[in-house]
């Protein structure tokens, strides 16, 4: 496996810092984990060991590319969700619910924590850089096909007014669209199938049956 160099290579991203990335064109990949993988699916490796060393007793998380973490209650969350979905018909996009274990290794990544994310959604783009707020709801829309993808366009007006108008909404969201007790997901099954997390999902819709 080869380990690359992260480098900020994305306006306005945050940069993934301390973290080790290796490919995953080895078969040893496949025996850790069934199911199709894209060729630029992460590994997190464990940094307790010099760069030198190798620990041949841990098997490494591996990490997907373009994935959505977001508050998994919300309904307006909920929404948006659906109609990436129903936009996204190349199915570039998977979704994590912050309420998931599945989500821990993706944040640890980002280095950001629950509160962080219930404040503003996570969307990690790939091995060079993850956004939050404004900058992750129009990075998603960039991956979906036209009209969608050309509201990207309003990545041209700064940051500061964009999270400001992302920020008043996210802390009103329960209060004008409700929020529910469980992932929302679960009630909508068909849904599942995008989710890195649906394994976990269904596992916990059978626990609280």
């Amino acid at each position: 496996m080869i380990m690359t160099t992260l480098k900020r290579c994305v306006p306005g991203a945050r940069r993934l810092t301390s973290l080790r990335f290796f490919s995953t064109s080895s078969s040893k990949i496949d025996a850790m984990r069934a199911g199709d993988l894209a060729a630029d699916d992460l590994v997190l490796d464990e940094l307790s060991v010099p760069i030198t060393s190798v620990k041949t007793n841990t098997i490494p998380t591996l990490l997907q590319p373009r994935v959505v973490i977001y508050d998994g209650v919300c309904h307006l969350c909920h929404r948006g969700v659906k109609l990436v979905i129903n936009a996204d018909k190349d199915r570039k996009i998977k979704f994590c619910c912050l309420q998931s274990k599945a989500a821990e290794p993706y944040m640890k990544i980002c280095g950001v924590d629950r509160e962080d994310v219930l404040r503003r959604f996570l969307f990690i783009e790939g091995q060079d850089a993850y956004h939050q707020g404004s900058t992750a709801a129009l990075k998603v829309l960039s991956y979906l096909p036209l009209p969608y993808s050309a509201l990207s366009s309003l990545m041209v007006v700064p940051i500061p007014i964009r999270d400001a108008v992302y920020d008043y909404i996210a802390k009103r969201r329960y209060d004008w669209f409700g929020k529910d007790t469980n992932c929302l997901v679960l009630k909508e099954k068909e849904l599942l199938e995008r989710f890195i997390d649906r394994d976990e999902m269904i596992h916990k819709e059978w626990s609280d049956e």
